[in-house]
């Protein structure tokens, strides 16, 4: 009786692994590879290096400024409450060099190449004059830490003149990007490199 027991919980050991090996599909590495193939290529493309530029403006006031990683690219956001869709306007271009509206000064920005944010939204309250987006020109974007990121480099406030906003973001080398309007927001998109590859 003993043995009886044994060979059978033996035989029902062996189905139990069988079963479960045949549970698992034939195919599932080659759809592994598949889907890891199809997400090395999934990342959108064509947004091209030029410049980006929107007609729009607003006395609304930017307060923020943010990151975040995400798969294919890294982004920055430009925070305007109260602006909605129609008045924001910006022009995102590479320069060469950044310089600061009304005094000329140049400010370094980190990176292989530099992307020129400006948001037709003042970094002020356009009635007292008092910050709304307290950092000084030159310095580190307040609460942005670039850490980790694949492309953005560095990202410095550089002004707000005549109701337009500066930022220098640097990013690794002169990448693909892309601009455009949520509520309330600006969003860049810088891509991680020009094939579309994860």
């Amino acid at each position: 009786m003993g043995r009886n027991k044994t060979a059978w919980a033996t035989t029902t050991a062996l189905m139990v692994a069988t079963l479960g090996v045949a549970a698992v599909p034939a195919d599932a590495t080659a759809t592994t590879t598949t889907s890891t193939t199809a997400q090395t290529t999934a990342c959108p493309t064509g947004w091209g290096s030029v410049a980006k530029t929107r007609s729009a403006a607003t006395t609304e006031s930017l307060t923020d400024v943010r990151t975040g990683r995400h798969a294919c690219f890294d982004r920055m956001v430009v925070d305007v409450p109260g602006a909605g869709t129609s008045g924001l306007g910006y022009t995102v271009r590479y320069v060469s060099r950044l310089y600061q509206d009304g005094s000329g000064h140049h400010v370094p920005v980190g990176g292989g190449a530099v992307l020129e944010v400006r948001v037709a939204a003042p970094a002020y309250d356009p009635d007292t004059g008092q910050p709304t987006y307290p950092v000084r020109a030159g310095e580190r974007l307040k609460g942005v830490n670039l850490t980790g990121y694949r492309t953005f480099r560095d990202a410095r406030f550089v002004g707000s003149f005549e109701g337009d906003t500066q930022i220098g973001l640097g990013v690794r080398a002169r990448l693909p990007f892309r601009v455009w309007v949520a509520t309330d927001r600006v969003v860049i998109d810088v891509a991680h490199n020009w094939t579309g590859a994860r």
